[in-house]
Order: C-alpha cells, then structure tokens, then sequence
C-alpha cells in the first residue's frame, strides 16, 4: 500500500481543510444547537465538487478516487460531523448505487444533477423492525401493469426531510428472504409518498432525518434499480463502500478532539503549569494520536482495495469498527480534559461527544460489523 497521496488528493484535502475552517467550522455550533439544514454549505460543497466525487466526468462528476474522497470528508468531520454525514450519504448511499446498478437512461438523468448538487439523495433501507436485521423487510412493492405500488415505513431516513431522490427498498416476492428484495428510485414528492417530522436526535443535529410513509406510493416500471430480487446484493454493496465514509467521518470527529484538546490542555493551566505537562493529561492525548492514525491507516486500505476494485468488505468493516470505537474514546477523554467546561455548551468538547455515538449505529453497528469480520475468519 503506497502511503505518498498524489497531488491531486493533496490539492482536494488542502481545498477541503480550507473550506471547513474558514467556512463549515465557524457555523458548526450554531447549526447543531438551531436544528439548522446547512443548505449553503451544500450549495458550497456542490460547486467545489465534493458532492459528486466519484461520479465520472461524463455524467458530471469529478471523476476522483475514494481515499480522495476519505480525505475530504475527514476536513468536513472536523468541522462539523452533520455536514459530513450529508456529504457522505450523496456520494456513497446515493450516487455509488446508481452508478454500479443503474441503467445507461438512469445515470444519465440522475448523476448529473446529483453531482452539481440540484438534487439532494437519501437511502432507505432501516425499518420500524429492520435495522441490523436488513433482510427483515416489511415495506413491499407489487408490480401492477405499468407500475410499482409500494407500502410501508422507513425509518431514520437520513437527507429524508430535504431530499428529492430516494434509494429505496422494498420486498417485491416476501416469499424468497432476502432473495425478494428489490431496490428503486423514489422521486420524493411521487404520490403516495410522505415525510415525518424531523427526528429529535442526541448528536448530528444538523442533519435531518425522518421516517417515510409510502402509502400506495406509484412508480413507473423503469423506477427499478438494478434486477428484481437484487436488492439486497444492492443494499450490502453499497454499505460496504459506505462504511468507508462514515469511518472517515469518525476520523474527523477524532481530530477535531485531539485538535481541540490539545490546544486547551496548552493554554489551560493548574497548579502553576499548563494541564498538558501533566503526564496524565499528556498520556491521554497520546493515547489519542495514535488511536487516529491507526484508525486513518485502515480506513486508507479500505479505500485503496475499493479503488483497485478489489472485494473490501473485511476491511470496510474493519475501518468503521475501529475507526468509531476511537472516535467515542476520544470524545470522552475530550470532554475529561476540558473538565467541567467541556459539559458546556459554550465549548466544542459536548458536541464532539454527542456526535461520535452515532458513528457506532449507522451504516451496520459495531456489532454488524463483528459479524462481518467473524464471517470472513471462517471463510479464511
């Protein structure tokens, strides 16, 4: 595994780390604490190209690679983990679906757009009673002379509220299992189809999801994705590039704790030194850089074996597990550095802590991706 970027990765990260400073981290707060869409950060990201990385030029994409795309989203996590999970479900829940399983007509209609940002994606598998248990679907889609009627709810739908364009899947033969599941492309304002209010979350408050209602929801034959019964195969595809973006979102939040930490622990004093000349202190942030680095190396191998085409799931698995397990420890330890100023909202300790749970939930648990990891052990 080369370990050098190359220049463009290192032109994207450095056009990343400038934008999330000097655009994305000065409103991070304030759009955590409002609830608050951060529609012209998105409407920023679209124009530099960050929401449609790996879409090909053809279709209107910028054509990069996924460790670039890794290094962008781990700029925006520092900044602000909400605006990073945006990010992250357009380029790897969205528009990665699409461009493995889509017709030439789908691409062509839905890339562009997705890649300049006029249309926003979510992606709807988790239900009422299947989250980690995937293939327990109960939203069902029938086929009725020309069109799809779908039923049923999804639930923590994230981009839900705001998107126009759903990933979505439902059981088109309950019968088979897994095997029944089939995978479409839902126009958030088809008829039928209705949004939840925006949940109540602990952390990535900048973020809206949702639940969505599909009542008699009619969709034109061609709104398949992929072949019927392939849904499933769709759904662990995708996941298995994702968990790659929320890993590197968990980077992120990492850093911004390290960054954060430290630069308290050197100003903060007790008993007449600064709190990072105590070796506890200092043991932590220790503890904390080398967590990060070893979290961002797997996440780079992850990222290179996708990019090479090669299978990854092991190792996607690997990243994410890793990658939020230290994201949670660095959270915490940041919060005991600041003291009792990091249980105020007034400093970025609390919300670094709020927001890295979530990285442990989404996309496959840690305990998913334990599964996947055992699974792979005994196939070796």
């Amino acid at each position: 595994m080369d370990l050098e970027l190359t220049e463009e990765q290192r032109l994207l990260q450095k056009t990343a780390r400038e934008f999330a400073l000097a655009e994305v981290l000065p409103v991070a707060a304030e759009n955590d604490r409002e609830h608050r869409y951060p529609e012209a950060l998105v409407k920023k990201m679209a124009q530099l190209g960050f929401l449609g990385m790996a879409v090909d030029e053809e279709h209107g994409g910028a054509g990069t690679d996924t460790l670039a795309y890794v290094l962008v989203l781990e700029e925006i996590a520092r900044a602000c983990a909400s605006t990073a999970v945006i990010l992250s479900v357009q380029n790897s829940l969205v528009e990665d679906p699409i461009r493995k399983f889509g017709s030439e007509a789908q691409k062509k209609k839905l890339l562009p757009p997705l890649a300049r940002g006029q249309i926003i994606g979510c992606f709807a598998l988790s239900e009422p009673e299947a989250g980690s248990d995937a293939a327990a679907q109960k939203t069902t889609a029938a086929l009725r002379g020309d069109e799809w009627i779908l039923n049923g709810t999804k639930n923590f739908i994230t981009n839900g509220p705001v998107a126009q364009l759903c990933v979505l899947f439902a059981m088109t033969d309950p019968g088979q299992g897994h095997k029944g599941i089939s995978a479409f492309l839902v126009p958030m304002d088809a008829p039928g189809l209705e949004c939840g209010p925006w949940d109540k979350k602990l952390g990535i408050c900048a973020s809206p999801s949702s639940q969505v209602f599909l009542s008699d929801c009619r969709l034109p034959r061609e709104a398949l994705l992929g072949q019927v019964g392939d849904g499933f195969k769709v759904a662990m595809t995708t996941l298995d590039g994702g968990r790659i973006g929320i890993a590197a979102q968990a980077l992120g939040i990492t850093r911004a704790c390290l960054e954060d930490a430290l630069a308290y622990a050197k100003d903060r004093k007790t008993f007449g030194k600064p709190i990072f000349e105590h070796q506890a202190i200092a043991f932590k942030l220790a503890d904390m850089a080398a967590d990060l680095d070893a979290a961002r190396m797997l996440t780079w191998r992850a990222a290179t074996l996708k990019d090479q085409g090669k299978r990854h799931s092991q190792e996607s698995s690997m990243a994410k597990l890793l990658a939020s397990d230290v994201a949670n420890r660095a959270a915490r330890e940041c919060v005991q550095i600041f003291g009792g100023y990091g249980y105020l909202k007034d400093f970025p300790a609390e919300r670094h802590f709020r927001d890295a749970k979530i990285t442990e939930i989404y996309e496959g648990t840690s305990e998913i991706q334990r599964l996947v990891i055992a699974g792979n052990l005994l196939k070796d």
